[in-house]
């Protein structure tokens, strides 16, 4: 670079800078126009490349018509997002709103034990007892501590108030993933050329990999994820709990990060038990029983590849992708970071390979 530049004379100096100065002002023109879409526009690829194994199964069984495959999948998103996970995600969001209001005004309130539980054989009085103690206990433990959450009140009713917002984006998403499926051939050849010339050697290594990690975490993690969400949110709803948007909500996230379901179904459970009759507390736990290890079955069938991504980088995705970009951030934001966890400890793994082998020699 410093030959290149003893080479010019103060004219092609000049030219060169004046034309950098365009190129860096057209980028960032281009950046700042694009801004808006970005998060429609990387949900949508995330979703065309998860899509894409179906969508070309769907292609050759229709006599190889890309566009009629690709509409049939468009509409088939739209009916499960405009359907199910809008009741859920409604019943979500006033959740959202009633919590952070009683957070808000220092309301809060951890319920009493139903009288009923001291009637189970064996362990009623015990389990009653524990409740009510923990009861008591979170009430003046929640009261002391209400003033300082007001802030994440807000912040709660900020993210209830962008629901909309997400949902819009959301549709937008599903409709310009459509839009891009019948043209993966040439995206896949626009990625790798430009690949080709950040990693030439690793290219094809880098973008197989990319599209791997974005299929498992959105389809073995976000996916699974959703379905658990969507299928607990019936159980909640069958059972009449009032809260039963929130808590699917809650599912979903334990979900993603991978810590379970089972720590919001079993207290539903046991609530279930001391609410229900026999016949129906047992239907529900069976049903929300199967749904709490859907994940571990569900998980080796999806997943073609293990999952290397440690739970803390995804933690970081959906903490920082909300934040950053709201509800829609909370799905692309582990996807983006596993992406780049992956990408960079095959950058790592590769680069180390000749260092080891100069260190032998």
């Amino acid at each position: 670079m410093r030959t290149l530049v003893q080479r010019l004379t103060g004219e092609d100096a000049i030219q060169l800078l004046i034309r950098l100065g365009l190129l860096g002002l057209l980028i960032f023109w281009t950046f700042y126009l694009v801004r808006p879409f970005v998060t429609i526009l990387v949900w949508a690829l995330v979703l065309a490349v998860a899509l894409y194994p179906a969508f070309v199964l769907l292609a050759r069984i229709l006599g190889g018509r890309p566009k009629l495959a690709a509409a049939i999948l468009t509409a088939i998103n739209l009916a499960v997002f405009i359907g199910p996970a809008t009741w859920l995600g409604m019943g979500a969001v006033d959740g959202v709103k009633d919590f952070a209001a009683e957070l808000a005004a220092g309301e809060l309130t951890v319920p009493l034990p139903p009288q009923a539980l001291k009637g189970w054989p064996l362990i009623g009085a015990q389990v009653y007892e524990l409740w009510e103690q923990a009861s008591t206990n979170l009430r003046s433990a929640l009261q002391q501590i209400a003033p300082y959450l007001k802030p994440f009140a807000g912040a709660l009713l900020g993210l209830a108030g962008d629901a909309g917002v997400g949902a819009v984006k959301f549709l937008l998403s599903v409709v310009v993933a459509g839009v891009i499926l019948p043209y993966g051939p040439q995206l896949v050849a626009a990625g790798r050329g430009m690949l080709a010339r950040i990693v030439p050697e690793q290219s094809e290594h880098f973008l197989d990999l990319a599209g791997a990690t974005i299929r498992a975490v959105s389809q073995g993690v976000i996916g699974i994820a959703v379905i658990q969400a969507l299928l607990a949110g019936i159980g909640f709803k069958l059972a009449g709990i009032p809260i039963a948007g929130l808590l699917a909500l809650l599912v979903l996230l334990l979900s993603i990060v991978q810590i379970g379901a089972a720590l919001v179904v079993l207290p539903v459970i046991v609530w279930i038990w001391t609410d229900k009759d026999v016949t129906t507390a047992l239907l529900l736990t069976l049903f929300l029983g199967i749904v709490s290890i859907l994940d571990n079955v569900l998980k080796p069938l999806v997943m073609g590849r293990g999952l290397t991504t440690p739970t803390l980088v995804i933690l970081i995705g959906v903490i920082g992708g909300t934040l950053g970009h709201g509800i829609v951030g909370l799905f692309i934001g582990p996807i983006i970071l596993s992406v780049a966890w992956e990408l960079t400890v095959a950058w790592i793994k590769t680069d180390a390979v000749p260092l080891q082998t100069v260190v032998e020699r």
